[in-house]
């Protein structure tokens, strides 16, 4: 297996986003390419190009009227694709179907043996359900993978692992009674931000009570309070053997982020992408995939993203 990273640029998903003044902006991606070229990470790096996810691929997750009715505001270029936070931009049906498609043409690569280790900077869009937009998602990404690495690749054990700040609520409930998708979320309480979910008695239901994880933190948590947070998951990740890690990176746990109240440092990302990766080798022949998610302030996300690279490139071939 190659020792390279996957990483994926290009105009199809960095024009994923809402314009000025919304916070998801279009250049997020060109501020985060822009810090990865400082790092020194060249030689580790196989920059990949993005592709288009069909509608048979968008709808392993999402129901076929959520994709009509995407598809139908987008060509419009007007209102609003959920009650007020994700507008209906023109070519937005596109630019998130690129994102998607992009994410699967990780998977394919990962799954190929062209590398073990793939990252995304536009992508994570975590709180979209099956039936509908919220906060900014338009289309789930990491649900279409979970679910197109069980039906294609036949995977029953699959981790999603997320530390943004917001709580990965599309994913949570998409899989709440299904036991075979290990759910592990640090983020910062819901009583205090949105989508106000993710308690920590939040468990699963049905046959998979008992089976997912879900850590809030109080607003203005840090880096020491994420490491204490973080072993919790390290145990049910290490119990659960993942075959295949989705790891959702949003930077928006960051201190400084305009619209969360978490304290991070960078340090948080680069630790967490590390100890996946550790995981991932034990378990999952190596097989990570990582995605933006959040992040509003631009140096955060573009220094955390960084790190999350680096840390992959990093990676030893064998973890212990």
């Amino acid at each position: 297996m190659k020792e390279s990273v996957l990483v994926y640029r290009g105009a199809e998903i960095a024009r994923y986003g809402f314009g000025d003044p919304h916070p998801f902006g279009i250049d997020r991606h060109d501020v985060f390419h822009a810090e990865l070229a400082q790092a020194g990470l060249d030689e580790r790096i196989d920059y990949r190009s993005p592709r288009s996810a069909s509608v048979d691929e968008l709808t392993l997750f999402h129901t076929p009227e959520h994709i009509d009715r995407v598809s139908q505001k987008s060509a419009e270029g007007r209102g609003w694709l959920d009650e007020g936070d994700t507008p209906a931009v023109a070519g937005i049906f596109e630019a998130a179907s690129s994102v998607v498609g992009t994410t699967l043409a990780a998977v394919d690569a990962i799954m190929a043996g062209e590398a073990s280790r793939a990252f995304s900077p536009i992508a994570g869009l975590h709180h979209a359900g099956r039936g509908h937009a919220a906060g900014f998602c338009v289309f789930n990404d990491c649900g279409v993978v979970a679910e197109y690495l069980r039906s294609r690749y036949g995977l029953t054990r699959i981790a999603y692992v997320d530390i943004d700040a917001h709580h990965g609520d599309g994913m949570f409930y998409a899989f709440e009674e299904d036991p075979g998708l290990l759910f592990a979320d640090i983020h910062e309480d819901g009583r205090h931000l949105y989508p106000g979910t993710g308690a920590a008695t939040e468990t699963g239901k049905g046959a998979a009570t008992g089976t997912k994880l879900n850590v809030p933190l109080p607003p203005g948590a840090d880096d020491q309070d994420f490491r204490s947070a973080w072993a919790q998951v390290v145990d049910y990740l290490e119990a659960g053997r993942p075959e295949f890690i989705i790891f959702q990176c949003g930077a928006d746990s960051l201190e400084g982020d305009p619209i969360t109240h978490l304290a991070f440092s960078e340090e948080a990302h680069a630790e967490a992408a590390a100890a996946l990766c550790r995981i991932a080798n034990r378990h999952a022949d190596g097989r990570i995939l990582g995605t933006g998610g959040g992040g509003y302030n631009r140096q955060n996300l573009a220094r955390a993203w960084t790190r999350v690279v680096q840390s992959f490139a990093e990676a030893e071939d064998a973890g212990s």
